[in-house]
């Protein structure tokens, strides 16, 4: 025991007496003045590293806490957690917590910590657009009814449609002269088209009906628009990038890299599952592997000019979706995923959303006229293609409203825009008032509408 004391007192005291040996020995040198190019960044580089550190580990803690509790009091409201954590990323950026407390928003979340939380943001939304590719059955959509991609591709077009007509009264109020109509409107039309494929599987699970003929079909047509949805914003975010030629260069590589990922990258994928399914585990060799060809296939669609999520997003899509290849992957990335990088983003769009900017009468008309816009192009084109597929009013109806999810999709939509400055930061606070009216309005009212079981399918048990 003494002996054990006496051996660590004396390592303690050569620890320390070495250091002071040091120090002296340090004392007189002296090193070289910076010129050029220098070694360790600019001066105080080292302080503003630490304080952005320690800004960055308290904001991530704070953030964090606030999104599980509110998602967990929406999750108790019946309504899906995500929108808790949205609400929780808006309510810690200047439309509340600046306004309030502006000290307080200034020491959690400084101006200088939106860069490295935007990074963060990036590189978990890219993860999770991974997940939600991983989630899609291809095989199921080129095996559904024609009606079923003629009901997803008319919500897609109704709000399209709709979206860019609004862009007419929208453009010459909430832009500027430096985004081109053309920009504009394909872009407000896109933003109004999106339906969150994760938050409509969500909202069926909650409710159990994901099983049922309803639910089948709202998830093939979410799935369908989910891609379309994609698909369309590739180009429109090509066509925003570049000009002329570059553009059109775009978009020749991108059907270059989705012939690629079809004929090479899928069929490697289907291999890697299939090798995997005889192993008891996912080895950290085959989850290295899949990381490896995530950040490539993300490189890929940054470096073509169409934003890394869509590399990310075409890669899970890849993957076979009912492979325990997909479910050891979802099992090891969700919950670091959902618990901790999501949070950030939602933080990271509440410190770029200023509800402020958007005041007075005027700018809350057009506001509403948003939503509306929105709802009335998504509800519209579904029920009325439900419709005429034989389904029943009731069912056409639910469909709608569930179509008319956007959550978490939106943002991640909402926040290209406003880094392409294709939207203004007011134009940005508005559309994301509109993704969280849209998506809190289904549960109430698919609730509403499922007072008797839903009608079955024409043709089906």
């Amino acid at each position: 025991m003494l002996r054990g004391v006496g051996t660590y007192a004396l390592m303690l005291a050569t620890g320390v007496g070495g250091f002071l040996l040091v120090r002296h020995l340090g004392a007189g040198l002296t090193a070289p003045s910076p010129s050029g190019t220098e070694i360790f960044g600019a001066a105080g580089g080292a302080k503003v590293k630490v304080d952005a550190l320690m800004h960055i580990f308290l904001a991530l803690a704070v953030i964090i806490v606030t999104a599980r509790a509110l998602g967990t009091v929406f999750a108790y409201l019946s309504q899906p957690p995500v929108i808790g954590e949205v609400i929780a990323g808006l309510l810690l950026g200047p439309s509340l917590l600046g306004r309030v407390a502006p000290d307080v928003s200034a020491f959690i979340l400084p101006p200088p910590v939106a860069p490295f939380l935007g990074v963060l943001a990036q590189v978990g939304v890219v993860l999770y657009m991974f997940l939600v590719g991983a989630e899609l059955d291809l095989s199921s959509l080129r095996k559904q009814a024609h009606s079923t991609i003629a009901i997803s591709h008319a919500s897609i077009i109704a709000p399209f449609l709709l979206g860019s007509a609004l862009a007419l009264g929208l453009y010459p109020r909430f832009s500027s002269s430096d985004v081109p109509f053309t920009h504009f409107a394909l872009f407000l039309g896109v933003a109004m088209s999106v339906t969150a494929f994760p938050v409509l599987a969500r909202i069926l699970t909650d409710r159990g009906i994901q099983s049922t003929a309803l639910g089948t079909v709202a998830l093939t047509c979410a799935a369908v628009d989910d891609v379309s949805a994609w698909c369309l914003l590739a180009v429109v975010v090509s066509v925003a990038s570049h000009t002329g030629t570059g553009a059109l260069l775009t978009l020749a590589l991108s059907l270059l890299y989705v012939t690629g990922m079809l004929v090479l990258v899928r069929p490697l994928m289907v291999r890697l599952a299939a090798w995997q399914a005889r192993r008891p585990a996912v080895t950290r060799g085959v989850f290295t592997l899949v990381c490896v060809l995530l950040l490539l296939s993300a490189l890929t669609t940054e470096a073509i000019g169409i934003h890394a999520i869509f590399g990310a997003f075409a890669l899970g899509a890849m993957l076979p979706h009912d492979s325990t290849l997909a479910a050891a992957l979802k099992a090891k990335l969700e919950d670091i995923v959902v618990v901790f990088f999501l949070p950030a983003f939602f933080a990271y769009t509440g410190m770029r959303t200023q509800i402020g900017l958007v005041s007075g009468v005027e700018p809350w008309v057009w506001c509403a006229l948003i939503v509306i816009t929105a709802s009335v192009g998504k509800f519209g084109g579904s029920f009325v293609a439900a419709r005429l597929s034989g389904l029943g009013w009731r069912d056409a109806a639910s469909l709608g409203i569930l179509m008319n999810t956007r959550g978490l999709v939106e943002l991640i939509v909402l926040n290209i825009g406003l880094d392409l400055r294709v939207i203004s930061p007011r134009l940005f606070a508005m559309l994301v008032f509109m993704a969280v009216v849209t998506t809190v309005s289904t549960t109430p009212i698919l609730q509403a509408l499922s007072a008797r079981p839903a009608d079955p399918l024409p043709g089906r048990a």
